[in-house]
């Protein structure tokens, strides 16, 4: 069977911005994998997996890429990530 799957990789943060920053991290790494697509990343609460919050923007640029900043970062969109 071929399709998406997703791998739940529980890791331990003190607060939602710290696992983001993290995931961002992780995301960052990962992207050697082609089948790796880090602009659909979310992190949630372990008891509260239904919760998920987004950590990249990924709105769609112009040429097809995809914005790969902070969700809800301020000022414009860009093609490339920036860890903070």
């Amino acid at each position: 069977m071929s399709g998406r799957w997703v791998i739940h990789l529980p890791v331990g943060a003190p607060d939602l911005a710290a696992a983001q920053r993290i995931a961002r991290v992780i995301a960052r790494w990962a992207r050697i994998l082609p089948q790796v697509d880090p602009g659909e990343l979310t992190v949630s609460a372990e008891d509260g997996q239904g919760v998920r919050h987004r950590v990249f923007c990924d709105r769609l640029l112009p040429g097809g890429r995809r914005c790969q900043l902070r969700a809800d970062h301020d000022g414009d969109c860009a093609g490339r990530m920036v860890l903070r």
